[in-house]
């Protein structure tokens, strides 16, 4: 029996939007950063996952929720 390898599509979720990988040879922390230009409660949000179905890597950005005072 041999083995075969599969390459893994990445893909990132934020708040119920699908974002695609904008560049896969980033590791996902990196990904965070990018799209805190879009969304800037990204950069204290944590990268959950990944969780694999299908041939496909979902990556989640958890904003980071506290309480104030």
């Amino acid at each position: 029996m041999a083995l075969q390898s599969t390459v893994l599509t990445r893909k990132f979720t934020y708040n119920g939007m699908t974002l695609a990988d904008p560049a896969p040879g980033k590791d996902p922390d990196q990904i965070r950063i990018f799209f805190a230009n879009q969304f800037p409660e990204l950069l204290t949000a944590v990268v959950e996952g990944p969780s694999t179905k299908a041939g496909v890597a979902t990556y989640n950005f958890q904003r980071a929720v506290g309480s104030k005072g």
